[in-house]
């Protein structure tokens, strides 16, 4: 089997498979020997920013000299970018090596009378067997869909859990308020492992607390008035981590409740993106890892060049001079999404390249974008395969909500060199889905080629 067949054959998974109880994950990684257990494990979920910050927390424990493995969802171009080493995708050869290894013990499963894993499942083996070979120190692992009956879920003993920010998204899997959201993402919190979370929604951690509170885990809990923000460019946040902390915002009730300044005091930060939110996913990054090393074996110089030098694709990214992607598509990162927007208009002019996909309230999406936002220029594409929403019906709710010219392009390269030649001096977003942003992505790829 070469990389080709190994991604056809993963690709194909979906069609004669669903996600499996956990039991059955579990025996997949009981056969290829509980590689994750040889690794020091940062578990992280949430609805918005888990992949930015363990791509944060990637960064630094690269830039500080340990073997870091990162395994993430999804990948925007290429398979591969789910599993990174000290921050690059590892090689075709590595997956597949891996692969084959794990449909191996896939045939001997079925043959005994489980069943195949899910398409999620494997890649997850697989990524535990490419980090095992590699002899990686530290495994950053993000979460696929919630977190409780999630496969990652079923590392034993990770040396910390991290839940970001937990807002309404999936909700025919992980229920229909931000309460059970919470309660599945909360999951993950392992007995006596400290977590550290996004406290800015009172609902959300009055679930995590009480979780943590039944884990004996200790709790780290952020907040904005930890920060100040000193400085805003088309690129970069600068800002200090807790300078104006207020003892008084903690669950004082609570014994497991820690203060997030007993890790940093006063300490500058430079984020490289314009998107506020990633001030908050940073500063996670940042407190988690001091928890896991308060000895100070990292230096504070370390994490803060390590917080600079990170990059993640497709959220609030910078491809271009004066061109973002931003895989904003459920509402809470479409707020976000429209607060980074909002701070730039007022400065300079903006410009939009649009797309979403079916299940997605796209309309909802589109004139919450309109309310707030005065593009100059508006491209509209299709993206999503089966999922695809046309782009004529995509302009036509643009046009209920706003008096600019809306142009529709149902070919992606198309709709972006559109809206490049229509941008002028404006900044252009481009935003809607994470299709939009990995065929953006594949188009910029192939053009750095030729």
């Amino acid at each position: 089997m070469d990389y080709r067949e190994a991604v056809e054959y993963i690709e194909e998974v979906p069609k004669f498979t669903k996600k499996n109880k956990p039991e059955n994950t579990l025996e997949l990684i009981r056969r290829i020997g509980h590689p994750e257990r040889s690794m020091k494990v940062i578990h992280v979920a949430g609805t918005n920013g888990k992949g930015s910050v363990c791509a944060f927390l990637s960064s630094i424990l690269t830039r500080a000299g340990r073997k870091t493995g990162l395994f993430t969802s999804p990948h925007l171009v290429d398979i591969t970018e789910r599993f990174q080493i000290n921050q690059e995708p590892v090689s075709h050869e590595a997956f597949t090596e891996a692969f084959v290894r794990v449909k191996k013990e896939v045939d001997e499963m079925i043959r005994d009378g489980y069943a195949h894993p899910a398409y999620f499942e494997l890649l997850f083996a697989a990524g535990l067997l490419i980090f095992e070979a590699a002899g990686v120190e530290y495994l950053v692992l993000e979460t696929g869909l919630g977190g409780r009956l999630d496969a990652t879920n079923l590392v034993e003993h990770p040396i910390a859990c991290v839940l970001t920010t937990i807002s309404l998204d999936h909700m025919e899997y992980l229920g229909d308020t931000v309460a059970k959201i919470a309660g599945e993402k909360a999951g993950i919190i392992k007995e006596g492992v400290p977590v550290i979370y996004d406290g800015r929604n009172p609902e959300s951690e009055q679930v995590i607390l009480a979780q943590a509170e039944k884990m004996h885990a200790p709790a780290y809990r952020y907040d904005d008035s930890m920060r100040e923000i000193t400085g805003k460019t088309d690129k970069s946040i600068d800002f200090i981590l807790n300078c104006r902390y207020d003892k008084k915002n903690t669950d004082a009730e609570r014994s497991n409740v820690r203060d997030v300044t007993e890790l940093y005091e006063r300490i500058q930060v430079t984020v490289p993106y314009l998107a506020e939110y990633q001030v908050v996913n940073s500063s996670l990054a940042m407190a988690a890892l001091r928890v896991i090393d308060p000895e100070k074996t990292i230096r504070d110089e370390q994490v803060v060049s390590g917080i600079a030098a990170t990059r993640w694709q497709g959220r609030m990214e910078t491809v271009m001079p004066d061109v973002v992607l931003d895989g904003a598509h459920n509402a809470d990162g479409i707020r976000e999404f429209i607060r980074t927007v909002c701070s730039v208009q007022k400065r300079r002019p903006v410009s939009l390249l649009f797309s979403a996909v079916v299940e997605k309230e796209h309309e909802k999406m589109i004139r919450t974008i309109c309310e707030n936002i005065r593009p100059v220029s508006i491209v509209v594409t299709q993206v999503g395969g089966a999922r695809v929403v046309p782009a004529q019906e995509l302009a036509e709710e643009f046009r209920k909500y706003t008096q600019a010219e809306v142009i529709a392009k149902e070919d992606v390269a198309e709709a972006f060199k559109t809206a490049l030649a229509r941008k002028g001096d404006s900044m252009l977003f481009c935003a809607g889905s994470l299709y939009l942003v990995g065929e953006l992505k594949a188009i910029l790829l192939k053009q750095e080629k030729q």
